[in-house]
């Protein structure tokens, strides 16, 4: 006799997303493991006395979203500190940061540093950065720090130059008249992200706030950047606590590359909840700070370049990338490599290209916003992930940030998902949190500006789930809707595929991890 089911979800539009994409009414599961996909009336056979059924009423029911590329106590930081992100001007984001001076005493953990995250000047009719004056207009005698979307440029007051002072490296202190005008970039950023970091108490409030804030979006994994922080210690606190809701893969900063190999980690090591991933670094920075690095000039800026241009700067130059990946793949590390301008691709695909196996490694490339001149078709040939951010198509519109930034013509290049997917390139869909939100992402791909960029519903939904499930070796286990695989789903109240033009308003019903109801709006 067959066990009965732990959980029936019946009477939905369940898609399971394999390729090609299934639709069934039923699924049973026990244990967390899917064990049937069906029709409500074979599923029914497996209720038993003590099965949960859960009447879907019709909703879409799916894979989880696994998000492929987080920063989830950022995420945290943005959801208890000053939200910038829906900022239009200026003067609002001056506003939410003054809101959060008021609620700071004194004597708060960071030494009364008042902290906002998530401004995005592109879409400000007066579009520049926050710089020391606005700053100063929050507070004169309290340090206050306002982080650009990108996390690649910080804002800051007089408060904050005097105090870190000789600890800002001069190179990325943006400066008018032989003055710092308060815009940091790159490397400047240390200095404050140490000053402010979160003790473990602290670190543990923002990871279960940004958890929380995930599954209530669908996510049920994350693949989890983290760098200087105590967010490793405390998803192991949590998992052991029975706390986490979410799937965490830890992909460690390139710094962390000692430690992991002396602890004896590797990757996929850890437990169901909890694993390590990939080595992470960096190449270049980002397009909105102008210090992606790019072949031919930005088209908006002067001054950096023999000829009068910029094309943007290295923050991890070649031959120390090279060096770097050559140490984590032999130890046995899958390695993923920030590089968003098309010269910074080009030297990541050169550097993978001389291991031994990259696309067995499964080594990535987080964003690849510009893959120009064959490097399509090298990442193909050669395997290596695309971990790409559909939601960043929101700067590819006609006068957006791309086209302030790089012109007309690489704006219509950019983010070319269709053109990376037609080519066979393993597609693995993150927000890198800019927000966090896998139905924005998907309505970005769906209906992105440009033929070149635009992807079916069902493939870009693979690429939030089975495609980032494939990121993390963990494809086997999650990402489709298959007996055997783990019961990680999401419920929509909506049909995407009815509604491809207005996926970002679709409303996310329940989220369900490892068979247990982690969420539930119905």
């Amino acid at each position: 006799m067959t066990d009965a089911a732990d959980l029936v979800l019946t009477n939905g539009e369940v898609h399971t997303l394999t390729d090609p994409d299934e639709t069934a009414e039923a699924i049973a599961v026990r244990d967390g493991e899917i064990v049937r996909v069906g029709s409500a009336y074979e599923i029914d056979f497996l209720a038993g006395v003590d099965t949960r059924t859960i009447d879907l009423d019709g909703h879409v029911l799916l894979p989880g979203f696994i998000d492929a590329h987080t920063h989830m106590e950022e995420l945290g930081k943005r959801l208890v500190h000053a939200d910038l992100a829906d900022a239009t001007s200026p003067d609002e984001a001056i506003e939410a940061l003054g809101e959060r001076a008021d609620e700071l005493d004194s004597d708060e953990e960071n030494r009364g540093w008042i902290l906002g995250f998530g401004y995005d000047e592109s879409a400000w009719d007066e579009s520049r950065y926050l710089d020391r004056t606005d700053l100063d207009r929050v507070s004169e005698t309290r340090p206050v720090v306002a982080f650009r979307e990108d996390m690649h440029t910080a804002s800051v007051n007089g408060v904050t130059l005097d105090r870190l002072g000789d600890r800002l490296p001069q190179g990325d202190v943006r400066t008018e008249n032989g003055d710092p005008t308060g815009v940091l970039v790159e490397d400047a950023l240390g200095p404050v992200r140490a000053a402010t970091a979160p003790g473990r108490a602290a670190t543990r409030d923002l990871l279960l706030a940004a958890q929380e804030y995930a599954n209530e979006l669908g996510v049920t994994g994350v693949h989890d950047m983290v760098r200087g922080s105590h967010a490793p210690r405390v998803y192991r606190d949590l998992d052991s606590a029975g706390e986490i809701t979410l799937r965490v893969r830890i992909n460690y900063w390139s710094d962390h590359l000692d430690a992991t190999i002396e602890t004896g980690l590797a990757t996929n090591h850890g437990s169901e909840f909890v694993r390590t991933g990939a080595i992470k670094t960096f190449t270049d920075g980002s397009i909105g700070a102008r210090t992606a690095k790019l072949t031919e000039p930005y088209a908006d800026a002067s001054g950096g370049d023999a000829d009068g241009k910029t094309t943007g700067q290295w923050v991890v130059p070649p031959a120390e990338l090279h060096e770097l990946v050559e140490r984590a793949d032999d130890a046995g590390f899958q390695v993923t490599a920030h590089a968003i301008g098309d010269r910074a691709v080009d030297e990541v695909l050169d550097t993978y290209a001389a291991t031994d196996d990259p696309g067995s490694a499964r080594h990535r490339i987080e964003h690849a916003e510009l893959p120009f001149n064959g490097a399509i078709d090298r990442f193909a040939d050669t395997g290596i992930v695309a971990s790409v951010q559909p939601n960043f198509l929101k700067w590819a519109d006609e006068g957006g940030l791309y086209d302030t930034k790089l012109g007309d013509n690489r704006r219509r290049r950019s983010n070319p998902l269709r053109e990376l997917h037609d080519a066979g390139v393993r597609l693995a869909f993150g927000s890198d949190c800019m927000p966090l939100d896998p139905l924005l992402g998907v309505h970005h791909a769906v209906n992105a500006p440009v033929d070149a960029q635009r992807l079916p519903v069902t493939d870009a939904l693979r690429a939030y789930t089975h495609g980032a499930a494939y990121a993390g070796f963990d494809e086997d286990r999650l990402g489709t809707i298959e007996p055997g695989k783990r019961a990680d789903l999401v419920a929509l109240d909506r049909s995407p595929w009815d509604q491809p033009g207005e996926v970002e308003d679709i409303d996310v019903a329940a989220t369900i991890v490892d068979g247990e109801i982690v969420h539930d709006a119905r």
